[in-house]
């Protein structure tokens, strides 16, 4: 595994995630995503998931003496910082070779910070009931109907901007003051747009970006005048049978939204005080939370985009660069059922240690 370069552990890592921890199962997808690279065994993909629990690294560390520590090395290491403020003193270790005192000591007479960046959304105790709830009814639907969850119409918005998706665990941004100073200064003009999508069975469909704030009334335009263009490719059996679900979004929740989807849905949807509830705080049980938007994101910021056309376009590519993978869509149903379980066997609560 030694021979292997870091970006191409960071890879195998990723297949091992997307994979849920099934060796097999990333050395394939590992294979499909890169076809060029030789392969390794599937005992690495597990070797890179322990080192990395264990150690910190992708790699074993080797004793190789000391390191240099000189005017150059100071500039290797700030040029780190300065070029993805979001990084870790312990990657910068693993990357150049110094080691982590070291690092501190140079950003301390440097005078940059960490400063943290913490999740403010959780679950309550009064949330864990309707979550069991929901969950349960999930699976009696599934007894009935063993494609039920095929025919779940799950919609979704998000908001991208310049700054990318930030990876929350023990999440911080180096800088010489507070960040949001910075963004100020940097970045006169916003960048930014928020974009719908959804999926049904074996179908991604959108991006469509909304160009003002979404609202009430333009969610309803929306789902009068383009909802229905974009199911066009969805099968008839499928439609006859559909269930459109969305989160509690002020937007979602308005009046007209609600008597919009009576209308055309009937019993037929899940949603914040609709026939059936969805859920606050649950991202981890909606596809696009837990899958389809963090995908989506890891694509478009491989490259900050440059200006809302570029961003526009790279989250289009991501869309088709999604839909490339034949079995997304079975391995997004099928770690859907794991979590509708793993929640009921959480009475409701976290889950995420159950999958």
């Amino acid at each position: 595994m030694d021979r292997l370069s870091f970006n191409e552990l960071a890879d195998m890592h990723l297949m091992y995630g997307l994979a849920q921890g099934n060796a097999a199962e990333a050395r394939r997808l590992y294979i499909q995503s890169f076809p060029n690279r030789d392969v390794p065994g599937k005992e690495s993909f597990r070797n890179v998931d322990r080192n990395l629990r264990e150690f910190g690294t992708l790699k074993k560390r080797t004793s190789e003496g000391r390191p240099r520590v000189d005017g150059v090395t100071e500039e290797e290491v700030l040029e780190q910082f300065e070029r993805n403020p979001a990084t870790s003193v312990r990657t910068v270790s693993d990357e150049i070779g110094v080691p982590k005192s070291t690092i501190w000591n140079i950003l301390s007479r440097n005078s940059m910070y960490p400063y943290h960046v913490q999740r403010v959304q959780g679950l309550s105790v009064a949330d864990y009931g309707p979550r069991l709830q929901f969950c349960q009814w999930v699976v009696n639907r599934i007894d009935e109907n063993p494609n039920f969850c095929e025919n779940i119409l799950f919609t979704d918005e998000v908001g991208f901007d310049r700054n990318g998706i930030f990876n929350y665990h023990n999440l911080h941004v180096w800088a010489l003051e507070n960040p949001k100073a910075i963004d100020q200064r940097r970045h006169q003009q916003q960048l930014s747009c928020t974009v719908w999508a959804d999926i049904i069975g074996d179908e991604l469909i959108g991006p469509y970006f909304f160009e003002e704030r979404l609202n009430g009334q333009n969610y309803v335009g929306f789902l009068r005048e383009e909802l229905g263009p974009f199911l066009e490719n969805v099968p008839l059996i499928i439609r006859q049978n559909m269930w459109f679900m969305h989160d509690g979004a002020p937007a979602h929740f308005s009046r007209v939204a609600r008597d919009h989807l009576n209308r055309n849905y009937g019993q037929r949807w899940i949603g914040r005080g609709g026939p059936v509830a969805w859920l606050p705080r649950s991202p981890d049980i909606n596809p696009l939370d837990f899958y389809l938007w963090g995908h989506v994101k890891s694509i478009v910021y491989r490259n900050a985009p440059n200006n809302i056309a570029d961003l526009r376009q790279k989250i289009i590519h991501g869309f088709e660069e999604i839909r490339r993978d034949p079995n997304v869509f079975r391995r997004v149903r099928n770690s859907f059922d794991k979590r509708i379980t793993a929640c009921i066997r959480a009475e409701g609560g976290h889950f995420e240690h159950l999958i």
